[in-house]
């Protein structure tokens, strides 16, 4: 590969066995090379619910009819990863490998009237998910300062097939992005400010780990802002092999609702991806106390600060035929407990997720993508949503 293609753009591609890992346009620039990289993505998605808008699961990942009745719907939008245009700079100076990355990622549909970002009309403006620095030696390791992916379930979503395709939430054209197994597997990362450590790899073994950047979050699904009052802390211990990877990754937030309400919020996860020829397998699970599901603390406690116990993971089985088309199956399910005493009959109990895909590399950087997503939501009571999606596109990586 020709340098780095940062974060989830090389990563994916690397992971996922994608012919486009030997993307990336190198500009030598002086005493720096220029990698400028990233990808285009387009889906159409053909969506039917089949329950009513009634049949509420809070924090459920199906999606229901709408209040007209309409139980199908339609769109073109990127998948799981967003379109992407990425530049990182390296350099070698006072013996130490020194770099920057910074990215943007612009949508490729809207649902505005006129086709431009409307926010009364719920489409979603660029994103900037990196900007970030390193600095380091392969003698002593590299530190990490900036925005970038989160380390805890990092790797859960790197490997996830469906980061080439759509996964879940499919939803509408304009949205940012789909999310693929997140909240059905996995908890999301997502992009945070950090200073990072990660050690230089022994034999193999590389550790990790960081303070970020103390988000708000809606725990108790009720609007009013938790506050995380120190540094979040993250970690991760990953071995890697020919032909095969095991890590395990944690995170701690201390959060804070009011003047008396106070706790803290953590998870742990732990992952395998094994490769025997032209096979692959990924297993993963996860287990958190506060956590939540779907995005960090995103309905981890009650108002009165009882914590939800969370747990789930996925597990996936690709195979590469003799076309070089890869054919993958993958099953996830992500559980929130009720916190003790709680009566709470439309909180989602689990969602799972069925995903069936092809992914075909029709040139060297272009990939083709056929995927079928089935998701179903089981609240705390009797309410229940299905739904599934098919999605035909491509995704262009350089």
């Amino acid at each position: 590969m020709n340098k780095k293609i940062s974060a989830a753009v090389a990563s994916a591609a690397l992971v996922l066995g994608s012919s486009a890992a030997n993307a990336g346009i190198i500009i030598p620039a002086g005493e720096w090379t220029l990698d400028v990289n990233g990808n285009v993505n387009v889906f159409a998605t053909m969506q039917n619910y089949d329950d009513v808008a009634t049949e509420t699961v809070t924090i459920g990942t199906a999606g229901t009819e709408d209040s007209t009745g309409e139980d199908s719907n339609q769109s073109i939008n990127t998948g799981l990863l967003p379109a992407w245009l990425g530049f990182t700079g390296t350099t070698r100076q006072n013996d130490l490998d020194v770099s920057f990355t910074i990215s943007m990622q612009p949508n490729v549909s809207d649902n505005g009237v006129t086709g431009d970002y409307a926010a009364n009309l719920g489409s979603a403006p660029t994103l900037w998910r990196q900007a970030f620095l390193t600095f380091g030696d392969k003698s002593w390791g590299t530190v990490k300062m900036g925005k970038d992916l989160g380390i805890f379930a990092g790797q859960a979503i790197l490997h996830d097939m469906t980061l080439l395709g759509v996964g879940g939430k499919y939803g509408n054209s304009g949205s940012s992005t789909t999310h693929g197994g997140i909240g059905t597997g996995y908890i999301y990362p997502a992009w945070k400010g950090q200073i990072g450590y990660t050690t230089p790899n022994f034999n193999g073994f590389t550790a990790t780990v960081a303070i970020t950047n103390p988000n708000q979050v809606d725990l108790d699904l009720t609007g009013n802002a938790a506050y995380q009052d120190r540094f979040g802390l993250e970690g991760q211990l990953m071995y890697t092999a020919d032909s095969f990877k095991i890590w395990a990754s944690g995170a701690s937030y201390k959060v804070k609702e009011s003047a008396t309400v106070e706790f803290d919020a953590e998870a742990a996860d732990l992952g395998a991806s094994f490769t025997f020829g032209n096979a692959n397998l990924v297993a993963y699970v996860y287990k958190g106390d506060g956590a939540g599901t779907r995005f960090f603390g995103y309905g981890g406690a009650t108002a009165a600060g009882a914590t939800r116990d969370s747990d789930g993971g996925y597990v996936q089985a690709t195979y590469v035929i003799p076309s070089g088309t890869k054919l993958g199956v993958a099953y996830g399910v992500s559980k929130l407990d009720l916190a003790t005493g709680e009566t709470n009959a439309t909180l989602v109990d689990k969602n799972t997720r069925l995903t069936v895909g092809a992914y075909h590399p029709l040139t060297k950087h272009l990939n083709l993508v056929a995927e079928f997503n089935s998701i179903n939501s089981e609240a705390q009571g009797a309410n229940e949503n299905e739904s599934q999606a098919l999605s035909l596109g491509a995704i262009l990586f350089f």
